[in-house]
């Protein structure tokens, strides 16, 4: 015989629950429904006490000896850990980076509205990634990107620390920023006044308010040009190119 094949799902699968018959150990200790301890007795005693009140046998800890299990309505129990899972996941704070994309000819008001919006994804507690990309000869004025880049901290220092500093990666210069301490409090307050508000909602039986839905990350419209006009169309086009790209 070959080889048994490999199932990736048998790898994905974490530790599974053993209920009723599926619990193959002669005795076990059982919970009750209540919580009340009811001892140690075999495991045929054990599914017919769970059968005559119309429960589950559900296995809590096969580690002890000898394994403890509980009598439950596995169903109920099934749904109660998965909203459970639900809730802390919504009340968790995440962080995430919201890049924006920069060129080194990017013009004021370009560069006042990205601020703005920078300024917003920090008052959401996010993180915030500038990247200035260079083509062709702007790779010789990286002080342009500079410029641009302690522009943006001046204008979001009264929200945001520094926790990348401008630097140069290829032909990118980038800058991260992230929300301070003050500011994530605050999120956490918005957040938890939100959740109050949505159970509210359900606990009174009207429609919960929905979720802010997030900003997408913001790129230079240049981004999209066809890099035809990088490094090598900058060096033949010469001086009536970078004009032509101005013109625009």
């Amino acid at each position: 015989m070959g080889r048994p094949r490999f199932d990736p799902r048998q790898q994905q699968r974490g530790p599974q629950i053993r209920i009723n018959h599926r619990i193959r150990v002669p005795e076990v200790r059982v919970i009750g429904a209540d919580g009340g301890m009811l001892g140690v007795m075999t495991t045929s005693d054990a599914l017919q006490r769970a059968q005559e009140l119309g429960l589950d046998l559900v296995e809590v800890n096969p580690k002890a000896e000898p394994p403890v299990c509980k009598l439950l309505d596995f169903g109920k129990y099934k749904y109660e850990e998965k909203k459970k899972a639900r809730e802390a996941k919504r009340k968790q704070t995440n962080v995430d980076v919201k890049e924006i994309k920069l060129r080194p000819k990017t013009d004021q008001h370009d560069l006042a509205f990205k601020t703005r919006a920078a300024r917003r994804f920090l008052e959401a507690g996010n993180k915030v990634k500038f990247t200035v990309r260079f083509r062709g000869r702007e790779i010789t004025h990286p002080e342009k990107a500079q410029e641009q880049l302690d522009h943006v901290v001046r204008e979001c220092e009264d929200l945001c620390n520094v926790e990348v500093r401008p630097m140069m990666e290829g032909r990118t210069m980038t800058l991260l920023i992230a929300p301070k301490p003050t500011v994530m409090q605050k999120v956490a307050q918005l957040k938890a006044a939100a959740e109050r508000a949505r159970q509210q909602a359900i606990k009174e039986g009207r429609e919960p308010p929905p979720e802010i839905e997030e900003e997408p990350d913001l790129e230079d419209d240049d981004d999209d040009d066809d890099d035809d006009d990088d490094e090598d169309g900058d060096d033949e086009g010469g001086e009536g190119e970078g004009q032509a790209d101005d013109a625009k």
